[in-house]
């Protein structure tokens, strides 16, 4: 049963009033920084703008509540803007409302099952592919509002809304274009000097601001959306309708796969950044509770938002209790604020987004990317012109199958017959660990078999016990038959928190194709030159070399720290 409790009643356990005031202002702060996004979103996803807040208030409490994890910050993301605006365009908000339920109850049975690790299967090349198309086509989606074009109707079509979009270019707005790029320059300067200031509520109110000032003749919420209800949500049971039952499962599959692996990518960075550790399949089926409650009060599909999630550490989160108190910002801000919300120019809102979309495509993943076997990048392009050009559904379903082709290609290509010779057995001597001398300084691990998508959590036997290992880990990758781009990242990740550590990694014996993607996507830049070893033999000789170095590295931060 302790497996099964949500990670806010774990840690009120020891809550105390110090907690308490850390909470308070990280959720105040993720509170504001929400405000914004939660319009955006909502907008870009064709509904009205409370709808996104509705979510942001309803959804983002129960994440906090009933979740798996520490310091998430649940409520509507990019991910879901292209998805949403489909359904809303074929099936209208009753369609969006019942393929939310529907995800939502596929995230309960997902957690409950304890299919929560599931999402693991999903390698890197398709979770990027889409990723990167989701941003393009939210980015594409703003060019209106952003430089405030009068277009009556722009097609949901990624060239067919370009098309149109290009075509009226001649009916852009100097005010609201001026907005706009100042609003954009604002964020990046924030974001880049002034990182402790949210720059998306600097933006969001002094573009506000200006407008009230000067009366600006912009498009504003008030003007395309008559402003925001002030007061609580009201609860409304959707109408269910039985014809769109069956047109409905495929996005709400589509749903419920993108919100499970938003919601534990953002998991696993909160883990990172907190130092605590999350419990997967309580975080899904806090997320599908969240799903089927978020419609009932006009809400949006919601997930884990990554960016939130990490201004709400920064700003000194410690346990859920943060993440409620930033949905009940929000809904102060419904209760108190509401009629402001009309003079919010559209123009500032794309700004926002356009920073959002550009932040949340990974676009620094392409050239690590690009250094993977052909049939890896194959991957990726097809998934992410399928995004961009086709249907989200259609690109995760295609990249899906790519994936699993390209897995059963290693593991295939891997299998060999080949005759024992005495060079073969002179060779081996090398390689195995009999009659070798391991000393107290070092320990070793291995990996055995096919280290591909889905069995990369198993490093998590290292780095769960890290604090515990001594100065140097030897890892031998002579029975890892084959690696690709997600156990790349994988011990990327490895080496990384290894270092952190004060520790050195020493990997040995990689077998070919192992040791080329290694060396294509340049993976000594993070476990060091020299510490690629062709042997265990070689790797114990490094070994002796490399904790001389931290021995004296030690030393050497002890005496600073006397002198100081």
């Amino acid at each position: 049963m302790q497996d099964w409790l949500p990670r806010s009643i774990s840690c009120l356990r020891d809550y105390n009033g110090r907690t308490f005031s850390a909470d308070l202002l990280s959720g105040v702060t993720v509170g504001l920084v929400a405000l914004p996004l939660a319009m955006a979103f909502a907008i870009a996803s064709g509904v009205a703008p409370q709808a996104g807040l509705y979510c942001a208030i309803v959804a983002g409490f129960l994440i906090s509540a009933l979740g798996g994890s520490t310091t998430q910050i649940g409520g509507p993301t990019g991910a879901f803007v292209v998805v949403v605006f489909g359904i809303v365009q074929r099936y209208g908000l009753d369609g969006l409302f019942m393929c939310t339920l529907m995800a939502g109850v596929l995230l309960v049975i997902l957690g409950a099952t304890g299919l929560g690790t599931a999402v693991k299967y999903i390698p890197r090349p398709v979770v990027v592919g889409f990723t990167n198309g989701i941003a393009v086509i939210i980015a594409s989606t703003q060019i209106k509002d952003f430089f405030g074009l009068h277009v009556d109707k722009v097609p949901g079509e990624f060239l067919a809304r370009m098309e149109v979009l290009a075509r009226n270019m001649g009916s852009l707005s100097p005010l609201a274009t001026s907005l706009g790029v100042s609003a954009l320059i604002l964020i990046l300067l924030f974001m880049r000097f002034v990182k402790r200031v949210p720059g998306y509520i600097v933006a969001l109110f002094v573009g506000t601001a200006v407008v009230i000032a000067f009366k600006l003749p912009v498009e504003t919420i008030g003007t395309r959306f008559g402003g925001i209800p002030s007061g609580f949500p009201g609860m409304r049971i959707p109408q269910f309708r039985l014809d769109l039952l069956r047109p409905l499962i495929s996005p709400a599959i589509t749903v419920a796969m993108l919100g499970a692996i938003e919601s534990l990518m953002s998991a696993v960075v909160s883990d990172r950044m907190s130092g605590t550790k999350h419990n997967p399949n309580v975080e899904l089926v806090g997320q599908g509770i969240a799903n089927i409650f978020s419609p009932l009060f006009g809400g949006l599909p919601a997930t884990g938002a990554i960016a939130r999630t990490a201004t709400n550490i920064r700003s000194g989160a410690k346990t859920p209790v943060s993440g409620m108190i930033h949905a009940l910002t929000l809904l102060m801000i419904v209760l108190f604020a509401a009629p402001l919300a009309r003079f919010i120019p559209l123009s500032v809102l794309a700004a926002i987004l356009l920073v959002v979309s550009y932040n949340m495509g990974e676009w620094g993943e392409i050239p690590e990317l690009l250094k993977l076997t052909p049939l890896e990048i194959g991957t990726w392009l097809i998934t992410f012109a399928l995004t961009v050009f086709a249907d989200l559904t259609v690109a995760v379903e295609a990249g899906m199958i790519l994936a699993a082709l390209v897995y059963i290609r290693k593991v295939t290509a891997t299998t060999t017959v080949s005759q024992v010779t005495d060079e073969y057995l002179r060779e081996g001597q090398v390689h195995i660990l009999q009659h070798k001398e391991i000393p107290p300084y070092v320990t070793i691990f291995r990996i055995h078999g096919p280290f591909l998508f889905g069995a990369t959590d198993k490093i998590e036997e290292i780095t769960n016990h890290l604090s515990e290992l001594p100065p140097i880990l030897i890892l031998r990758l002579r029975n890892m038959t084959a690696i690709d781009a997600t156990g790349l990242q994988a011990l990327e990740e490895l080496a990384d928190a290894v270092r952190e550590s004060g520790r050195g990694l020493i990997l040995c014996g990689a077998r070919e194709q192992p040791a080329t993607l290694m060396r294509k996507s340049e993976f000594e830049e993070h476990v060091g030159t020299g510490n690629i070893s062709p042997s265990i033999a070689v790797a114990l000789e490094r070994a002796k070399v490399l904790n001389k170095e931290i021995e004296q590295k030690n030393l050497q931060s002890v005496g600073d720290g006397a002198k100081s």
